[in-house]
């Protein structure tokens, strides 16, 4: 952490107090946090030995005071205050869901163009690195993966790190985290937030040979608990409950409405709340959802999905570019790309993965390490295009026949087309012009401006008869 504190960046209060006995258990530790941006009751934690730790994210500079409650008397009534300066450039707080968008807290409106890499935390150091250098010089903004190891094909290893105390494989002791796995945890959600990267956590999910799908339910919650008390503090973290809740056995819908709950409570910055599916959808209806995680390669209904809940549509998963033998794990660069396009022109955001066969099973998508695909510098190029055109985000057309599941609105009136497999000759100006037109291809890459100045309702020559291109309509 710097020096000097800032306002987005998290501010760690350390104690000491007991260390003997099991002070997971048995220590309870807060703190009211008062300042600028109001008051707020900020949970705190053990971090092994005699160490405990409080952490909150301020929001504005300024003065903040504090004074802890704890049930043990070395711990509470200990009081002090921080001085906060203003945030450090580049810095803008917390994505919230404003409407069917995204924004930060400070009000800078957020393009999410994310991946996934289920277990990259879970691998050997130099494959983390790998990933994070990876990620660096990628589009991507944000990543999936999960908290605890991952059990699956194409990641069979052991991880360094297990989540508790006790003797692998199945020999744990659910009343003793281990401190060295979740200060790397840490670590890792620190480094992306270094990168500008958003950490889209996945608390549970199914895929688990060790038995930490299936702990009793008391110490899971406890876990939860203390995780979210150590990371909340981060700017850049994202809550998601399950990757693919429905398979995890023996949980009803009324159990994880307990799971957003806990993690709404316990979370003092307020961080984004969903889950992912793999049949069965949620109720994201519910107020504790603040956005859809939908696995679906249906892109072409966000728009539906927007009208229908609210909340920001993101498509965490739509199959992967690769070659392997699952069919959601081999489709190619260009249908990705494709399905990117047609997500985006729906209002929604759309999220990428890579699954390439690998001699040692560095899968992206399951390990991290490097991308190899097609795909990748096509997604920069439409996130570049999307951040041109509508930097506060696109709202599809659903009034006009020609544009409908086709084109998307900006907020200044400039409009985005994409085709798809049709290939038309010419084009219709919609309302709204005078623009000027650009021809894009999306897989090669090009911008060509075709017409300086078309008016409302004058149809323009297209190029070539080609599908898979687009229109760019910039208002004049």
């Amino acid at each position: 952490m710097p020096t000097a504190l800032h306002a987005w960046d998290p501010v760690e209060i350390a104690l000491q107090g007991a260390s003997n006995g099991n002070p997971y258990l048995e220590v309870q530790l807060s703190a009211i946090v008062e300042g600028p941006d109001g008051e707020a009751e900020v949970i705190g934690f053990h971090d092994g030995g005699g160490a405990y730790r409080i952490r909150f994210l301020p929001s504005a500079p300024g003065t903040y005071r504090w004074r802890t409650r704890s049930n043990h008397p070395e711990l509470d009534g200990k009081t002090g205050s921080l001085e906060v300066e203003a945030a450090r450039p580049g810095r803008h707080g917390p994505v919230r869901a404003e409407g069917v968008g995204f924004r930060h807290a400070d009000g800078t409106p957020h393009l999410s163009f994310g991946t996934t890499c289920y277990a990259w935390t879970h691998q050997d150091p130099a494959v983390q690195e790998a990933t994070l250098r990876t990620l660096a010089a990628s589009p991507f903004n944000k990543i999936r993966f999960c908290l605890f190891p991952k059990s699956y094909r194409y990641n069979e290893n052991e991880p360094p790190l297990y989540p508790f105390e006790g003797t692998p494989l199945t020999e744990w002791d659910w009343d003793r985290p281990d401190y060295a796995f979740l200060r790397h945890f840490d670590e890792s959600v620190r480094r992306l937030d270094e990168l500008g990267i958003q950490a889209d956590v996945i608390l549970l999910h199914p895929y688990d040979r060790w038995g930490f799908s299936t702990m009793p339910r008391d110490a899971e919650a406890r876990f939860l608990r203390h995780v979210v008390a150590r990371l909340a503090a981060f700017p850049n973290v994202w809550w998601s409950m399950a990757n693919e809740y429905d398979l995890l056995p023996d949980r009803t819908e009324e159990y994880w409405d307990g799971v957003f709950q806990l993690v709404r409570d316990a979370d003092s910055a307020g961080h984004l709340r969903s889950v992912h599916n793999c049949v069965r959808w949620y109720d994201h209806s519910k107020p504790w959802v603040t956005h859809l995680s939908v696995q679906s390669a249906n892109v072409g209904q966000g728009a539906e999905l927007r009208r229908r809940f609210g909340k920001p549509v993101v498509f965490d998963e739509v199959c992967y570019e690769g070659d392997i033998e699952e069919t959601w794990g081999n489709i190619t660069g260009f249908e990705l790309v494709h399905r990117f396009w047609v997500g985006t022109v729906c209002g929604a955001y759309v999220g990428h993965g890579e699954t390439y066969r690998h001699p040692e099973d560095l899968l992206w998508w399951a390990k991290g390490g490097e991308l190899r695909g097609e795909s990748p510098a096509r997604i920069a190029f439409l996130r570049r295009i999307v951040e041109e055109t509508a930097p506060d985000g696109l709202t599809p057309i659903e009034d006009d026949w020609m544009y409908h599941g086709r084109g998307a609105r900006a907020s200044d009136g400039s409009v985005l087309v994409f085709f798809g497999p049709h290939q038309p000759c010419c084009w219709r100006m919609p309302p709204g012009g005078p623009f000027r037109v650009d021809w894009i291809d999306p897989w090669e890459m090009s911008i060509r401006t075709i017409a300086e100045r078309a008016e409302s309702g004058q149809v323009v020559e297209l190029p070539s008869v080609r599908p898979h291109r687009a229109l760019r309509l910039r208002k004049l």
